[in-house]
C-alpha cells in the first residue's frame, strides 16, 4: 500500500508482489532477451485479474470512482490537499459507500467458455431468473485458478450468494471473492442524529 492510501480489501492484497513493467526494445537487441522467460498477453491478462489489478481500458466507465476498485491503496493519497475529484473521494471514504464494488469471480469451467466483457452478472443459480447485479469487465484462464473474471457489482449484492454469468448463451455459475466489501467507506463513523420532531 502506498503512503497516504487506504485498503478496503481484508488481509494481504494479491497485488503486493505485482511488479509488471513494459519496456521498448530495439529490434537489433532482441537476441539479448532470448534467455528470459516469455509469455503472451493472455497469460498477462490472467495474472492481472488474479492480482485484482483493474485497468482503465477494461474496468472504467463514466461513473467510476476510485473506491469501487480499491484504488485508494495504490493510486490516491488521502492526506494530500487539492486535486481533481478530492471532494468526491473524501466524501465517499469518510461518510458514504461506493455504489458498486469490484469482485473476483471464480467461474465454473465445465463448459470451457469465458464470458465477454459486458456480460451480465445475475443473482442465483443458472436455473433461477435472478436480478442483474453487475457486469463482467474482463475474464481469462489462469494457470492455477482456472477460469476467472473481474466484475463490477452493486454494493447491495450479497457476498455469499451464488452468481450466474451469461457467456454467449451458456449460463456459467460463479462465486465471488470480495475485493471491495459492501461496507467500504464511512470511515469517519459519524453518529446519526435523530430527526427533529421524530419520536
Amino acid at each position: 500500500m502506498q503512503p497516504g492510501g487506504f485498503q478496503y480489501a481484508a488481509g494481504e492484497h494479491p497485488a503486493e508482489g505485482w511488479s509488471y513493467r513494459e519496456a521498448l526494445v530495439e529490434t537489433s537487441r532482441l537476441a539479448e532477451l532470448a534467455t528470459l522467460p516469455a509469455a503472451g498477453t493472455l497469460a498477462l491478462e490472467a495474472l492481472r485479474i488474479a492480482a485484482w489489478r483493474p485497468r482503465a481500458v477494461t474496468e472504467l466507465d463514466e461513473r467510476a470512482i476510485p473506491h469501487e476498485f480499491d484504488w485508494l491503496r495504490s493510486a490516491v493519497h488521502l492526506a494530500k490537499g487539492c486535486y481533481r475529484g478530492q471532494e468526491t473521494v473524501a466524501k465517499v471514504h469518510n461518510l458514504g459507500h461506493p455504489p458498486r464494488r469490484l469482485v473476483l469471480l471464480h467461474l465454473d469451467g465445465s463448459d470451457a467458455v469465458l464470458p465477454d466483457a459486458g456480460a451480465e452478472v445475475r443473482l442465483g443459480r443458472p436455473d433461477d431468473e435472478g436480478a442483474v447485479v453487475g457486469r463482467v469487465t474482463a475474464s481469462a484462464r489462469h494457470h492455477e485458478l482456472g477460469p476467472i473474471a473481474l466484475a463490477l457489482v452493486k454494493r447491495s449484492a450479497d457476498v455469499a450468494s451464488e452468481l450466474t454469468i451469461d457467456a454467449a448463451g451458456v449460463l456459467v455459475p460463479a462465486v465471488q471473492q470480495v475485493i471491495v466489501p459492501p461496507g467500504a467507506g464511512a470511515t469517519a463513523d459519524v453518529p446519526r442524529l435523530p430527526r427533529l420532531g421524530a419520536r
